[in-house]
């Protein structure tokens, strides 16, 4: 009778436990099963009137075009049902039978996520500690402001779920043609408030970029003059149209985009852009600015406590971010922080109790109550630093967390390996092969776990307030769209690639903690935490002054395996290539290095997967993920370094593939490719251009554009230029 009643129960729980985690499951979509929409995205070959002749003859809305070329359209339909497991076969069918279609696409929800942190509301500090000499290296923003540059002219756009646009520490700097609503399809990017005040994320953002200097309200931005607009585009139905409008918007207009969202950091996800999204990405970079290239501002994530790798995030390793991890004042890995190969440039964010987070109030400074903490060992699982050396601990790491566990100390402050306190704990079978192998590694490189006695941040935030809440990378990347910003107003002609180099060259490691810091082959020091270290805005600035434009981008792509392999627990793919020598995409000067791969895993996350150069340095394209128990492996998936910047590319690559879990873990690996992307010139031996410089400029006009300089300098796009070594006097004001 037992398994009668079991199918009983069953049936009769079945559909009320599907009710209850429907939300869940739409949540969880994008990483499981697609969710279609009523949206289709079409490409025409004749524009608008072939876009109305499709609508009308199959019953769609035209939208409007996505692209301002008029090839690509958004079409909905009424009659389609708004959420559906499978997509409309018969408007696929009509669609693909259409002389005139030269592609669709039927949309399907996308999850993304803010990357913000939920903290307690705790004691703040008002001072901005990062930019205002307090702690040292700081950004070293008063040195740029000193030079008069504050954002004057610099356009940034905050791709969010809207920017509060009359707020009193933005409304001055608000700029309504860098904003838009994409989720209401109007131009008021106002967020929707309610009860929660969720939709808080886009205002604190903008506020650490332009918030008004000098009128006794929060903070001062970074880049205080320049123009800030919102895009919302997250409170709402997320599509590949909704993500590639957002950053598609005004591309002549909006020199910098800053996002501070992407897949789910839940340390199993990999998921990326869709085709529009990528073609508003290269878009972006090839006819944006004039030409010169759009900036897109990347956080590379916040899912250090899932043990998350940002190369499974394809925005932030997309050649064409710039992303950007966060140090605590401490100079520590956060608890939150994703470490991955493609992070280029750090700046300041929260991290336990003794770590302020990043303030722009002027209320007084208030001391942070030290935490009272339990560390039930049972409780901890050490943080990996890929390219770490392995070693020994006894520490018993069973649980990754306990849902009743709200305090995350230090390992330092826990005694790792000491014996276990009395504390709340869950039935567990035994350790997994991925923990145990963990568990002999011990790279913690000090990482900051969560406290609920954080001291507070302050930034603009929804209600015309102030807010102490706003943390992770979530803080970092608008402070260092801010610092961009300053390096465009010093030199407006810098192109997108230009901006990595300033950046790679404008870090440094600074002492930041992390026990990875290696040196690359042209003596840089990196590190999958920092990338190339904690960004140096007077550094940047200077950088910009004198830069030459690098010479066009080159890419050469090495087909290394493309017949099934099996994957031996430890194995290695060398491959020696000759960078495209003799052609004319040869490449003396790495940038960005891709590895395309399709390989099947029994479980993904216990892969490891490195690369190295032809000059020794080692990259870890991912890390293993104990959350990450996929068995679909990595199909076509492309990972990406920023590691190998500069060196020469000529030489073997060796790729390494080590199970770091399971024993008896299986694959394959089908198709193995190598991206090289750089230039023909030797970027180590170039010399220094023409000196940018506002001060020889003695007539502006009324927009504050330079129309004559002083003395041996000259106009050039409304900049004043001087020649290497030439001494300029400053202009009398």
């Amino acid at each position: 009778m037992r398994p009668v009643w079991t199918a009983l129960w069953l049936y009769v729980a079945l559909p009320l436990g599907l009710d209850l985690v429907g939300p869940l499951a739409v949540g969880w979509a994008s990483a499981r099963a697609p969710i279609y929409v009523s949206s289709w995205a079409v490409r025409v070959s004749q524009g608008y009137r072939e876009a109305e002749r499709l609508a009308r003859k199959f019953g769609f809305v035209n939208l409007g075009q996505i692209f301002p070329d008029g090839q690509y359209f958004h079409l909905r339909h009424r009659g389609v049902v708004q959420r559906s497991l499978t997509p409309h076969w018969g408007h696929r069918l009509r669609l693909k039978k259409d002389p005139k279609v030269q592609w669709f696409e039927q949309q399907t929800l996308r999850r993304r996520v803010k990357r913000s942190l939920a903290v307690p509301t705790d004691p703040w500090f008002s001072k901005q500690w990062y930019m205002n000499n307090e702690v040292w290296p700081d950004l070293n923003i008063l040195q740029v402001w000193r030079q008069g540059l504050s954002g004057q002219g610099i356009v940034v756009s905050i791709l969010d779920d809207g920017i509060e646009k009359d707020h009193p520490d933005l409304w001055a700097n608000y700029d309504p043609l860098a904003s838009y609503d994409f989720n209401d399809y109007d131009p008021d990017p106002q967020p929707r408030y309610s009860a929660s005040d969720e939709n808080r994320h886009g205002t604190r953002c903008a506020g650490e970029v332009a918030a008004i200097a000098n009128n006794r309200f929060c903070g001062t931005g970074v880049a205080y003059n320049a123009r800030i607009g919102g895009v919302r585009m997250l409170d709402g139905t997320i599509t590949d149209i909704i993500e590639a409008q957002s950053l598609s918007l005004q591309p002549q207009h909006i020199h910098i985009y800053s996002a501070s969202w992407g897949p789910e950091d839940d340390g199993r996800t990999v998921d990326g852009p869709g085709i529009l999204t990528r073609e508003a990405f290269q878009r972006g970079v090839t006819k944006g600015r004039g030409g010169l290239g759009t900036l897109f501002i990347w956080a590379s994530g916040n899912g250090g406590l899932h043990y998350d790798d940002c190369n499974c995030d394809g925005y932030t390793n997309s050649i064409h971010t710039l992303s950007v991890g966060s140090t605590t004042r401490q100079r520590h890995v956060p608890w939150y922080s994703e470490a991955c190969a493609s992070t280029l440039t750090t700046t300041y964010s929260s991290g336990i109790a003794t770590d302020p987070q990043i303030v722009s109030s002027g209320r007084p400074a208030q001391p942070c109550s030290p935490p009272s903490v339990l560390c039930p060992a049972s409780l901890l699982l050490p943080r990996v630093t890929p390219g770490a050396p392995e070693h020994r601990h006894g520490a018993q790491a069973r649980h990754l967390l306990s849902p009743l566990h709200t305090c995350w100390p230090t390992f330092a402050e826990c005694g790792l390996g000491s014996a276990q306190a009395p504390g709340p704990s869950r039935p567990h079978a035994g350790p997994s092969p991925v923990l145990a192998a963990l568990r002999t590694r011990a790279g913690f490189a000090r990482a900051q776990v969560p406290s609920p006695h954080l001291c507070p941040q302050v930034t603009t935030d929804l209600h015309h307030q102030c807010t102490d809440k706003h943390t992770g990378t979530s803080a970092s990347a608008p402070l260092a769209a801010g610092m961009i910003a300053l390096a465009l107003e010093a030199n407006p002609f810098l192109t997108w690639r230009d901006m990595q180099h300033l950046v790679v060259r404008a870090s440094r490691q600074a002492q930041l903690q992390a026990e990875d810091w290696r040196t690359n082959g042209v003596g840089r020091q990196v590190s999958h935490h920092y990338g190339y270290g904690l960004l140096d805005a007077g550094l940047l600035v200077d950088l910009a002054r004198t830069w030459l434009p690098t010479q066009p981008q080159k890419k050469c792509a090495v087909r290394v395996l493309h017949t099934p392999t099996p994957i031996l627990p430890s194995m290695r793919v060398r491959k020696k290539v000759s960078a495209c020598a003799g052609r004319a995409n040869y490449i003396r000067s790495l940038e960005h290095v891709q590895v395309q791969l399709s390989l099947s895993y029994s479980r993904r996350g216990d892969l490891e997967i490195s690369l190295t150069s032809p000059m020794g340095t080692r990259s870890t394209l991912v890390a293993i993920r104990p959350l990450d128990i996929s068995g679909q492996g990595y199909n076509n998936w492309i990972f990406m370094s920023t590691h190998f910047w500069d060196e020469d590319p000529r030489g073997l690559w060796i790729l390494g593939l080590e199970n770091k879990g399971y024993f008896f873990n299986t694959g394959t690996l089908f198709r193995y490719t190598l991206l090289l992307y750089g230039t023909a010139e030797d970027m180590t031996a170039r010399p220094t251009g023409p000196q940018v410089t506002s001060s020889a400029c003695v007539q502006r006009d009324t927009e504050g554009l330079c129309q004559e300089c002083n003395g041996p300098a000259y106009v050039m796009g409304h900049l004043c230029l001087s020649r290497p070594g030439t001494l300029i006097a400053p202009a009398r004001q």
